[in-house]
């Protein structure tokens, strides 16, 4: 597990954009995760700015959101559907029929699980998941208590979701996720995190046990994810120090490489 922690969440958002976009370039498109949520606003900011700036083959994308919530369309703007469309698919220019999402208005739930995974199947898996992670140590919408094996699946909510403005909004507490095994299953995972409020969940997902208490776990049997921190969100992690000294050991390699 490759761990970078930046200074401040503008810096972090920076560097997991420009690794985003070197994975695009490199794969002259490929298959995305794509997560939502308040910490992935100032991400696909910087990402709509690296494909401004560099012209990157978004539109040779496929794009499947992690989740979504049970009984919202995809013109409802708390879905998101939604949110990813207007913060990352549309700036991007990554087509709208190539862009899935669980439908939440499936009359058949199950089925719909069973088509979203093998619509990932059918796609060649996912290439790049570009994840959140949870105060609790969730993952996409994988609760505490969660399989580590699971695919797409129904899931009941255990938290209290709250706008970005912090006062309460009403949302459904039953949601459609892709499970830890199909995230697993992914060719590069990119975790984001940024805060006080995320450390705890931080230093669990990194240095803790393996276990489904905390579904972001997981990540530490995948061999290839990278981990991009601001310093609040690594203020309880064991080995920051030695995360700070392997990452500049590793850009100065890099650097003499070139």
């Amino acid at each position: 597990m490759r761990v970078v922690i930046e200074p401040n969440p503008e810096a972090a958002a920076a560097f997991a954009a420009a690794w985003v976009a070197e994975e695009i370039r490199r794969r002259e498109g490929g298959v995305l995760a794509l997560a939502a949520g308040a910490t992935m606003v100032p991400v696909y900011a910087a990402i709509a700015k690296q494909h401004a700036q560099r012209a990157l083959p978004f539109d040779r994308c496929r794009a499947f959101d992690l989740d979504e919530y049970v009984g919202l369309g995809p013109g409802d703007p708390r879905s998101f559907r939604h949110f990813v469309r207007a913060n990352l698919c549309a700036p991007v220019g990554i087509p709208d029929a190539a862009h899935d999402a669980p439908d939440g208005l499936a009359a058949d739930l199950e089925g719909e699980c069973a088509r979203y995974e093998a619509a990932i199947a059918q796609a060649g898996g996912v290439d790049l998941a570009v994840l959140g992670l949870g105060r609790n140590g969730h993952l996409a919408f994988n609760e505490p208590g969660s399989s580590l094996a699971g695919r797409t699946r129904v899931e009941v909510l255990m938290r209290v979701e709250l706008g970005d403005d912090g006062t309460r909004v009403p949302l459904p507490r039953v949601a459609i996720t892709m499970g830890v095994g199909t995230i697993l299953a992914s060719r590069a995972c990119l975790v984001v995190a940024f805060g006080f409020e995320k450390e705890r969940a931080v230093a669990e997902m990194i240095e803790g046990s393996v276990t489904s208490i905390v579904p972001a776990s997981a990540l530490q049997l995948h061999p290839n994810t990278t981990v991009v921190l601001d310093d609040s969100a690594a203020a309880l992690l064991v080995n920051a120090a030695h995360y700070r000294e392997a990452e500049a050991l590793r850009r100065e390699m890099q650097r003499k490489a070139r």
